[in-house]
């Protein structure tokens, strides 16, 4: 996997001055273009449109101190309808214009190159199981909530506290099926997993019992699940969990992602500062 994900940011080296589609990045790294966005973000803490911008400005803010092509040139080079459109981008990564930079004197910021290369720790093991599941629901309130990838979420905690402890115990009442017991579900989150970007976020059970007056309905299809089990501290533990699922397992394992809600279940301590979760990634078997 290691050695197509490189063969991937190849690709992007050779193509910064023509166009980058992902599903194309996708196919050389012999992958669902869901997966490959996926696996990019996590490894690289950044959005692939993100690391593509900044390496064609990095290789044009090069071009601008080289001085044998025209402003426009180099612009229209590397994707960019007018000069105004280069130089607002050039600001926002370099932090001055191309002209102030041609003009000398100025300190320019490079993105590096970036490869992935395994690193061997062992430390901590990973523990995981596949199963399958057919068609089932989660029941619950939903709302719409910024991604946080460090810390608590104060939308997440404000929200949860709104619902009120009645309700929660009536929901935990509905749970009959794993994942057992109240559970969070995120959906329609962006592609690059960039921060502060949006999400769908539930907060219930799965249940065969339908909703109660009120309650917010989410349907998942039938389909294959990747199950890990972590304990310790919160937020750290969960959100170290989800990195490490990304970043040690997938690369080392014969699946991928796909499409779907990625579901935690935590039983949290009685002062709420640590928990034993379960971690539910919606899989499929990766192309040989």
């Amino acid at each position: 996997m290691l050695e197509r994900l490189n063969a991937a940011m190849e690709y992007i080296e050779e193509h910064l001055d023509g166009t980058v589609e992902a599903a194309e990045l996708a196919r050389v790294a012999v992958t669902s273009e869901y997966h490959f966005r996926r696996m990019f973000s996590a490894l690289a803490g950044m959005p692939l449109s993100e690391y593509v911008r900044r390496r064609r400005l990095t290789v044009a803010g090069a071009e601008v101190l080289d001085g044998r092509r025209t402003l426009l040139d180099i612009a229209v080079r590397y994707g960019y309808g007018s000069g105004e459109a280069f130089a607002r981008a050039f600001r926002a990564v370099h932090g001055v214009g191309p002209g102030e930079a041609r003009r000398g004197g100025a300190t320019l910021h490079a993105q590096p190159r970036m490869s992935f290369r395994l690193v061997v720790e062992g430390s901590t093991g990973m523990r995981y199981r596949v199963v399958e599941k057919e068609e089932f629901t989660v029941v619950g309130r939903k709302a719409r909530v910024p991604l946080v990838h460090e810390g608590m979420n104060p939308a997440i905690v404000e929200f949860v506290r709104s619902i009120g402890k009645d309700t929660l115990q009536r929901l935990a009442g509905l749970s009959d099926q794993e994942p057992a017991g109240l559970l969070s579900a995120c959906v329609n989150l962006d592609a690059g997993r960039a921060e502060g970007t949006e999400l769908d976020y539930y907060h219930g059970v799965v249940t065969s019992a339908g909703a109660p007056g009120g309650m917010d309905v989410l349907t998942v299809p039938a389909g294959a699940w990747a199950v890990f089990e972590s304990s310790g501290p919160l937020p750290e533990a969960v959100q170290y969990l989800w990195r490490d699922v990304f970043t040690q397992w997938f690369p080392s394992h014969p699946y991928r992602s796909r499409p779907g809600p990625e579901i935690m279940r935590a039983d949290l301590s009685r002062d709420g500062g640590h928990a034993d979760a379960e971690l539910w990634i919606p899989v499929e078997r990766a192309a040989a």
